[in-house]
């Protein structure tokens, strides 16, 4: 029993070391970046497009901090009010909770209850209503970029999946105006659960790849993400609680271009 303290020791220096790591990162890094830079003269209209209330708190808290630390306009386009359970009226209302922890505006909100897009595994999203109700928005807000999941949609879940299937098909069409969609790229099962310490792989993985086609968003302040996962009291049982804590998409996004 006398090899548990040095491991848990180890942890926690990893931890410690990782924390630190995003801490000095992220500036560096957000100086480097072409992604919608604060550089920029123009601000950009940005839209997340995600599947369920407490998707961007899970998964897509390091970009929308990075977004708004760069002045950019945050909509956000929920396809379902998660009625899997039936509490889709009160997890309507605690997405707009967690928005208010991270300064997004209700009127830029936008939730859906489409009889055709109910949340549920076994619930097939037709691309066409998707994409169409996407087109619709990027309209409303005059979007000028795009952020969704990617093919895996980070738990494979088949609302994640066609989301992104929907972004992409309307990346196919002609649209008035040019528009950039990025995708979060999902991480293998170890790395998705390394906590803070997915930032090395991820910087590794970052200077390999052409800085227009892919950007590392580190999260530096991660208890904004636990505050703002909080607001989902519905959803905040135990193994969320842990998910937030463990989760490396609490630390660190990575996004690529959906060409």
């Amino acid at each position: 029993m006398g090899w548990i303290w040095p491991c848990v020791a180890l942890i926690v220096s990893i931890w410690v070391a990782s924390v630190l790591k995003i801490a000095s990162s992220s500036s560096r890094l957000r100086s480097e970046a072409l992604f919608l830079s604060s550089s920029l003269e123009k601000k950009k209209n940005v839209l997340l497009v995600m599947a369920h209330p407490d998707d961007e708190s899970m998964f897509f808290s390091p970009t929308i901090m990075y977004l708004a630390s760069e002045g950019h306009q945050i909509h956000l386009l929920c396809i379902s009010v998660g009625n899997a359970d039936g509490l889709g009226n009160t997890r309507r209302q605690e997405l707009y909770g967690a928005c208010t922890v991270f300064n997004i505006p209700r009127e830029q909100i936008q939730i859906l209850d489409h009889q055709n897009l109910q949340d549920g595994f076994n619930n097939k999203w037709e691309p066409h209503i998707l994409s169409q109700i996407i087109k619709d928005s990027l309209a409303m807000w005059n979007i000028d970029t795009v952020i969704t999941f990617d093919n895996y949609g980070v738990s494979g879940h088949p609302n994640h999946r066609d989301v992104h299937h929907a972004v992409r098909k309307l990346m196919h069409e002609k649209l008035p105006r040019e528009i950039e969609a990025w995708e979060l790229i999902s991480m293998s099962i170890f790395r998705k659960y390394s906590g803070p310490a997915s930032v090395w792989p991820s910087l590794l993985c970052y200077s390999s790849y052409q800085k227009k086609e892919m950007h590392l968003l580190l999260n530096s302040s991660p208890y904004k993400s636990y505050r703002a996962m909080a607001q989902h009291k519905s959803q905040w049982v135990w193994f969320r609680k842990l998910f937030v804590v463990f989760s490396s998409y609490t630390y660190v996004n990575t996004l690529h271009k959906i060409s």
